[in-house]
């Protein structure tokens, strides 16, 4: 299997701000290395970077400022009141199952009569589905809530409205061209909304509407907060959001939740997934390991299986639902290896590497997993990529992924003639008849030539700081993990350190795998080439060379090492190749 073409990946390294550095470590007393990521962050004034490192539940907005709050309000609260069925309907992934248990614990916490429904992906596909809208009718409900999902749902809504229901949709996908004919449309991207934050993720949108309700039930806040926070973190790390503002929030005290929750299904399911006890909960939890083992459920087999799990109090059964889904995560490993050896073959066949998006699509490829392998495409040939599940009737189905600066959702609307769908800048979900495979591929070529330069497809490793082998201690290193929780749009940071001398490589049990020793003037560094045994080898021994690494506090029955965890290294005889003027921040390597 092969992969991108051969060749050394960009750094685009910033340029350090001494002067506002200085006044970090001046005002807050943390060390240079710390104070240099924060301001390749955007945090360079003090105040910022005090909030930045010190998140407070306390600095959540009013979610009264939700737009349509009053009115979704209304339509709840009414139906509590007059005891009327409230039908909630979610979606299939991580971020709808964990927004639908939110609101069914919550509702039914505070008095209302649920029934909670998640669609089944190769049965009703994403969204709302015809036949969601009769199990409401014939549940005699009154108010059709959604979760993550009913944004683009304008039939679907009109439909549960002549039926004789009230709708109030939550949900943050953006938003296209007109919105449903709902009670209430509670979505932070209206173009109208005056909430501060506009990148909640479904759980969230679901989290800030809840607690509105809470308080005017009179209802603890901290107590309500303690009760919800490990679900609304779990949409929010595992659909990918930014990280930042009231997701940085929501995310960071909800792992701190997660870690002494008492809900029986997410016990039960770190237990399969053998997470100790007390083990202290990172990004890295949610988006590889529990994110998805829940979207495992979803993709192979039933999201209701996923729901039904975070939503079970029954210790027994927790675990029994717990070892079923552990089962459909192996089933959806081995299913998404098969499809992404094929697309691969598949791509390389055509030529498609070569196309400014890459479109494929296949028979029998299953519609749970292909969106993954989409995300795998893109790695290994770096640019857009659709992959598609053609059935028996010649329609295909299927998910993107996208590179900064190319925006997925912006591509499908822009040829409604072709294919519909929607979703965000970097994943999206479409259909569309076989027969305009051709020209969709020619389209999505010819549109993002005129979006993307030659750059843009380049694989490159965004650096925060250039640093001197003696700024990164242990010390440093702690501080830095007050940064957490790492992932998309404040990811782990990465250092370039220059003319390191090679000093001994060992090879371990694995071949891609080496352990390096690095010589500065500074002193030694131990060093970890994952998957790099292919490029540092012994014959390297004695040069000199530039290192972009992670720095890992490693600890061993008590011990704590510090060592580099190299993700690239460069020949350190090569010049600095300059960025154009509008990066001039930045220092790029070839």
């Amino acid at each position: 299997m092969q992969a991108v073409a051969s060749g050394n990946k960009r750094w685009l390294v910033p340029t350090r701000d001494l002067a506002a550095e200085a006044r970090l470590l001046s005002e807050l007393g943390i060390s240079s290395l710390a104070a240099a990521v924060l301001i390749a962050r955007g945090f360079s004034e003090p105040a910022d970077a005090h909030a930045f490192l010190n998140p407070s539940l306390d600095d959540l907005h009013d979610p009264a400022l939700l737009p349509d709050y009053m009115a979704a309000r209304n339509e709840i609260l009414g139906a509590r009141e007059r005891k009327e069925t409230i039908f909630i309907h979610g979606d299939y992934d991580v971020d709808g199952v964990t927004s639908a248990a939110l609101l069914s614990r919550f509702l039914t916490k505070i008095g209302c009569n649920v029934v909670t429904h998640v669609p089944h992906r190769m049965k009703e596909g994403y969204g709302i589905h015809s036949s969601s809208v009769d199990a409401a009718i014939e549940a005699g409900a009154k108010l059709f809530l959604t979760c993550d999902c009913g944004v683009s749902a304008i039939d679907q809504v009109e439909r549960a409205r002549e039926a004789g229901m009230a709708v109030v949709v939550t949900d943050h996908h953006e938003i296209g061209e007109k919105l449903p004919r709902a009670q209430a449309v509670v979505n932070t991207h209206r173009h109208d909304s005056m909430y501060p934050f506009q990148e909640l993720s479904g759980a969230g949108v679901v989290f800030r509407l809840c607690e509105g309700l809470a308080i005017e039930l009179g209802l603890e806040k901290s107590h309500y907060r303690r009760a919800y926070l490990d679900l609304a973190a779990l949409g929010t790390i595992a659909d990918v959001m930014p990280l930042q503002g009231e997701n940085r929030i929501i995310a960071r005290f909800g792992l701190e939740q997660l870690e002494t929750t008492k809900k029986v299904g997410l016990r039960a399911m770190m237990s399969e997934a053998k997470i100790i006890p007390g083990t202290h909960m990172r990004g890295y939890h949610v988006g590889f390991v529990l994110g998805p083992r829940l979207n495992a459920a979803g993709r192979v087999d039933d999201a209701a299986l996923a729901l039904q799990l975070l939503l079970s109090t029954d210790v027994l059964e927790a675990a029994q639902l717990a070892s079923k889904i552990e089962v459909k995560n192996q089933e959806r490993r081995d299913e998404q290896q098969r499809i992404l050896a094929e697309a691969v073959e598949m791509v390389e066949a055509q030529g498609a590497q070569d196309n400014n998006v890459i479109v494929i699509a296949k028979e029998g490829w299953h519609t749970g997993v292909i969106g993954i392998v989409a995300g795998r495409l893109v790695e290994l040939f770096r640019r857009p990529a659709f992959v598609l599940s053609v059935d028996a009737d010649g329609q295909c189905k299927g998910s993107a992924r996208s590179i900064p600066k190319f925006h997925l959702a912006d591509a499908i609307w822009a040829h409604p003639e072709l294919l519909k769908g929607g979703g965000h800048a970097m994943a999206a979900g479409c259909t569309f008849p076989l027969t305009n495979l051709e020209d969709i591929v020619k389209a999505m070529h010819n549109y993002a030539g005129e979006r993307l330069t030659p750059e843009d497809f380049m694989p490159s490793i965004q650096v925060d700081v250039e640093v001197s082998p003696n700024e990164v201690t242990r010390a440093a290193i702690q501080e830095i993990a007050n940064m957490e929780p790492f992932g998309c749009a404040n990811p782990e940071p990465t250092f370039v350190a220059r003319d390191m001398t090679l000093v001994e490589v060992v090879p371990t049990k694995s071949p891609e795998h080496v352990r390096t020793l690095l010589r500065s003037p500074m002193g030694n560094v131990s060093a970890m080439g994952f998957n790099m045994g292919d490029r540092i080898e012994a014959a390297m021994i004695g040069k000199k060379i530039d290192v972009a690494f992670k720095p890992k506090l490693d600890e061993w029955r008590g011990n704590v090492t510090l060592k580099w965890h190299l993700q690239d290294l460069q020949d350190a005889s090569l010049d600095a190749i300059p960025l154009e003027p509008a990066q001039s921040a930045s220092t790029v390597l070839a």
